[in-house]
């Protein structure tokens, strides 16, 4: 027996899902308490700005675990809960009610919040961010053929949405302060494929574009560039990033950089307390280097990595980052970890572009001195395994023949052999 212990979870989103139902599937037999902010169970985010806002994904099917998986599994779930405190001394987290929990182990699972638009008119009816069901809904109603929509940000997520939209029959614009979409984290080379996707599908892009200001009465019309251009918009979207939502951390006196800083085992700096998922800045130990990583697989690994490491397993947190993304008639995933000017050249496996204008298949692998750090396949399947190994071997400072690497007919294991 567990002796009374309670193991208390802060964000039910699907870190702490998944780390509630780890505690549980390793035999922990204590109180475990999930608190969530939201009136939801906890569910997941990805479908949210791909296959529910395209309706190719049922509602129902967006959440970790069926309403009635908590009673039977004795995992104490309060939704609609603010957790305002932590008193790390006391071993007690306070609830916005004034209601106090004692816990013996505390997993912060508290994510992030999306970063707000600093501009005349952002408090306009009709200006949406993209985090909760209860956004998506929003977005969603607002969605019908021929709107008018504006995206503000042409990250992962400004991109899915205005993909989704196009595919809805709305008249898509996208407003971005770099010279490409996602630019920063794909460099110029593959930035370009997802340009031209969107272009080939009927978006517009205002590059190196800043809002001045979002006008209309009471509800959004139009926005404003700096450079005077007028946008119209039934709807606007913004999607300039998150912050990881570090507040109860920071105001616990947590060590707190970019995120709750954490060792490999998901431990912060008190070693009472953990954090998994966006909000954890986690040192990994392939990269040498503390990380935060705000994708759908860390959530869905980390929160069972953090309550193993509660339990007292020997546990070090070293996935490799992963994420995927649907837009359009282009499907990618991608592995690996790149500093921004990190890499020195990309290694392309077949034509990023297509004359006909279908959907491109190729690999994408961004290189330094040889060693590949990090690795697309889009629109080719089944190549995950062999991609990571590449990753995980150029982390560790093996080199690769980059003509092998880019030739199809050579079989990507066979480049590590």
């Amino acid at each position: 027996m567990e002796n009374g212990r309670t193991f208390a979870i802060v964000g039910a989103g699907l870190a702490g899902a998944k780390a509630a139902q780890t505690l549980r599937e390793a035999g922990f037999d204590g109180r475990v308490l999930l608190l969530g902010a939201e009136p939801e169970r906890p569910y997941e985010r990805p479908p949210l700005s791909k296959g529910l806002l395209l309706g190719t994904t049922q509602r129902r099917d967006v959440y970790v675990h069926d309403a009635g998986w908590y009673e039977t599994n004795n995992v104490e779930l309060r939704t609609a809960t603010r957790v305002t405190g932590i008193d790390r001394a006391a071993r007690q987290v306070t609830l916005a009610d004034g209601e106090r929990h004692a816990y013996d182990k505390l997993l912060l699972a508290t994510g992030s919040t999306p970063r707000r638009l600093d501009v005349p008119g952002a408090d306009l009816d009709g200006v949406r961010y993209l985090r909760t069901l209860a956004d998506f809904d929003g977005i969603a109603e607002a969605l019908t053929d021929q709107a008018r929509l504006v995206v503000i940000g042409a990250g992962w997520i400004g991109l899915e949405i205005a993909a989704a939209a196009r595919q809805r029959g709305a008249a898509v614009t996208v407003v971005e302060t770099a010279d490409l979409p996602l630019q920063r984290v794909l460099g110029d080379e593959v930035a370009r494929v997802f340009a031209d996707l969107h272009r080939r599908h009927g978006v517009t892009f205002h590059f190196g574009a800043e809002v001045r200001q979002l006008r209309g009465t009471g509800r959004v019309s139009s926005v404003l560039l700096a450079d005077g251009t007028q946008l119209a918009a039934d709807t606007v979207v913004v999607g300039v990033g998150i912050h990881p939502d570090v507040r109860l951390a920071e105001a616990a006196g947590l060590k707190v950089d970019n995120g709750v800083v954490t060792d490999a085992t998901l431990r912060t700096s008190d070693p009472h307390i953990y954090a998994a998922g966006d909000v954890a800045n986690a040192y990994h130990p392939l990269l040498g280097r503390n990380i935060r990583v705000e994708h759908w697989a860390n959530a869905l690994n980390g929160g069972p990595a953090a309550a193993r490491s509660m339990l007292g397993q020997q546990v070090e947190y070293a996935r490799l980052p992963y994420f995927f993304s649907d837009q359009y008639d282009l499907g990618m995933e991608y592995s690996g970890w790149v500093a921004p000017q990190g890499h020195d050249r990309v290694v392309f496996r077949g034509d990023p572009t297509r004359a006909d204008g279908g959907a491109p298949e190729f690999l994408a692998f961004w290189v330094s001195d040889g060693r590949v750090l990090a690795g697309m396949n889009a629109n080719v399947w089944d190549v995950t395994d062999q991609i990571q190994a590449l990753v995980r071997a150029g982390h560790g400072g093996r080199a690769v023949d980059l003509a092998k690497l880019s030739d199809p007919r050579v079989p990507l294991s066979d480049l590590l052999s």
